[in-house]
């Protein structure tokens, strides 16, 4: 989705709102801090990447500071689909004027976004955010008229992706409660947080289970089905001989670095679907 102010949301936003901006911002920062990742941008590296680095990141994240704020508080306000749109559309033109352009962070703008706005609501209600309660949120909510949406007129790599190749986007996955965040990250970032204790290993370990499982669009419109194939597999490799839970796991991930970065690879969807598990089991803990 891109996700444009309504002229209804000129009052301050709730406390609530602002928490939960806050927590969108550090958990696409805690995304991109962390290190190894294949593909994808780090502070040591930018990946499969020649437009950009943690700098242009950084630009991005300080342009989107305010968007999650005030999605939250449309939310909480209980706006349609159309106000949630057009907070995002507004939100990406900061975006691309901050970074000279470059798509830094349009997935996460959108399913960042509702889930934000998900959360929002349910705060603003005094409802409970556990189990899976922001997706099944945002598809009762919204979920129609994202799946009936136009499409922006610019549209993305990965819409293009998924509908040559007939995959699963971004706007499926929230139209259907995000079933890929609730079924496969949350469950492998809460167990294996359970079970070691480090925030780090935790995220390499989801990021790897996303990349296992996910129809990354990004992944389709670099490297077509092989591609998404190749990385598929090299995750559930990565995953088979024991993740970060065996010795050696830091070497084992950097080299699937290494090789997605010489095929120019980069699962961004996967990496979109992370930040929000870390969003989603913050808002959990809360």
């Amino acid at each position: 989705m891109t996700l444009a102010v309504s002229h209804s949301l000129s009052v301050a936003p709730p406390r609530e709102a602002t928490s939960i901006g806050r927590t969108a911002i550090r958990a696409l920062y805690a995304e991109l801090a962390l290190h190894p990742k294949p593909g994808l941008v780090s502070p040591l590296d930018s990946g499969s990447h020649d437009d950009m680095d943690m700098t242009t990141f950084m630009r991005s994240l300080f342009a989107l500071r305010g968007y999650y704020r005030d999605i939250a508080a449309a939310g909480a306000a209980g706006a349609d689909f159309a106000t949630l749109q057009a907070l995002g559309i507004a939100a990406e033109r900061r975006m691309l004027a901050a970074t000279d352009g470059v798509n830094t962070h349009r997935g996460a703008v959108f399913c960042l976004g509702l889930l934000a706005a998900a959360a929002g609501w349910l705060r603003s209600r005094h409802k409970p955010l556990g189990g899976d309660a922001l997706g099944v949120t945002v598809a009762t909510l919204w979920g129609t008229e994202i799946a009936a949406a136009a499409l922006p007129s610019h549209d993305s790599h990965g819409a293009r992706a998924a509908r040559r190749y007939g995959a699963r986007g971004a706007r499926q996955e929230a139209a259907e409660a995000f079933p890929t965040l609730f079924e496969v990250a949350l469950p492998t970032f809460t167990s294996t947080l359970d079970r070691l204790g480090c925030l780090e290993r935790t995220m390499v370990q989801t990021l790897f289970a996303l990349m296992a499982t996910l129809e990354d669009t990004n992944l389709l419109h670099r490297g077509g089905p092989a591609g998404l194939a190749y990385v598929q597999a090299e995750a559930r490799t990565f995953l088979d001989q024991g993740g970060v839970f065996r010795p050696g796991w830091r070497a084992a991930a950097l080299a699937v670095h290494h090789a997605c970065v010489i095929r120019r690879l980069s699962p961004g969807g996967s990496a979109d679907m992370l930040a929000a598990a870390w969003f989603v089991h913050s808002q959990r803990v809360l």
